[in-house]
């Protein structure tokens, strides 16, 4: 076991980059991993990383030693999932990621009840409205809201999910209310949802022509969904937002909304995962508690309980 210990410390450090955000991540200290794989690197005779001040990059031998050593990780994980399946009493870890806002709101407020349902199951969560490259960290489950592009993930939908312009009250006195959505782009401030690697930097709205794009801008700009939603209701600007993050505020006339005859398009909130041979029971179990309990709350919030 010791020497799988050292080879899963080494995996972790080549997908995070880093001894302490792999020991961090693992639950052990970076002094640890350090001597895990320096008793790995004695082993194979050979150096397995080039150390600089911040990273960890893999040497010619650490790569090559890599990917035969995530097949053999991957392939344990594999055997577990099968034998949980045949046992029906699902254990181990998830590693979960999810955005700021929605993960806060519905995944993270639900993990102590699924856990209290499968004890088994230790759940690791982490939130972030950047796009967290799943296969490369070694993450299980995304949760995500949005577009949904790649096709080695994946995908169970969960709904979709109709999105709205706001905007307070107090903007829309002092600049004045849209009348189309040409005046998005000339008129108005818009507040965008931006980080590297963003692919929506317009809005897309659904015209009597089709969907249009529109390549709106405002003075600044959040990778954080919470902050735009509370520029807009301090009256900074619009915001493109799924109904269920602002009907609150629609309901007590904090944001109106606007241009309602031509919305925008709707968004998809799904969850992905790597594409195995086996689905972890696991895995899947937290897929179906999660979305049953992800459109029960979005549901009660659109109706207004």
């Amino acid at each position: 076991m010791a020497y799988l210990d050292n080879i899963a410390v080494f995996v972790r450090v080549v997908e995070l980059g880093n001894l302490s955000a792999a020991g961090r991540d693992m639950r052990i200290s970076p002094a640890v991993a350090s001597n895990r794989i320096k008793e790995l690197e004695k082993h194979l005779g050979v150096r397995l990383f080039n150390r600089t001040t911040r990273q960890l990059m893999p040497t010619e031998h650490g790569t090559v030693f890599y990917s035969g050593a995530k097949q053999v990780l991957d392939a344990i994980i594999e055997a577990e999932a099968a034998v949980s399946a045949l046992s029906g009493q699902p254990r181990g870890t998830i590693r979960v990621t999810a955005p700021l806002g929605l993960g806060r709101r519905f995944i993270a407020s639900g993990i102590p009840d699924f856990h209290d349902k499968y004890p088994d199951i230790e759940v690791r969560l982490r939130l972030s409205d950047h796009n967290v490259d799943i296969l490369r960290e070694g993450i299980d489950v995304a949760f995500r809201l949005g577009l949904i592009e790649d096709s080695s993930l994946r995908m169970r939908g969960i709904m979709e999910c109709e999105r709205v312009l706001v905007a307070s009250p107090k903007y829309l006195e002092a600049r004045g209310e849209p009348a189309e959505p040409a005046e998005l782009v000339t008129k108005h401030d818009c507040l965008m949802l931006r980080f590297p690697g963003a692919k929506e930097h317009y809005w897309t709205l659904r015209t009597p022509g089709g969907p249009a794009k529109f390549e709106v801008h405002g003075p600044f700009d959040s990778d954080d969904g919470d902050v735009i939603t509370g520029w807009a209701l301090a009256g900074r600007g619009i915001v493109n937002k799924p109904r269920f993050e602002v009907e609150p505020f629609i309901r007590d006339r904090r944001l109106k909304v606007i241009l309602k005859d031509t919305p925008p398009t709707p968004v998809q909130f799904a969850a992905v995962y790597p594409h195995k041979k086996l689905q972890d029971p696991k895995v899947r179990l937290l897929l179906d508690f999660m979305a049953d309990r992800c459109q029960r709350l979005i549901r009660d919030i659109l109706a207004g309980k």
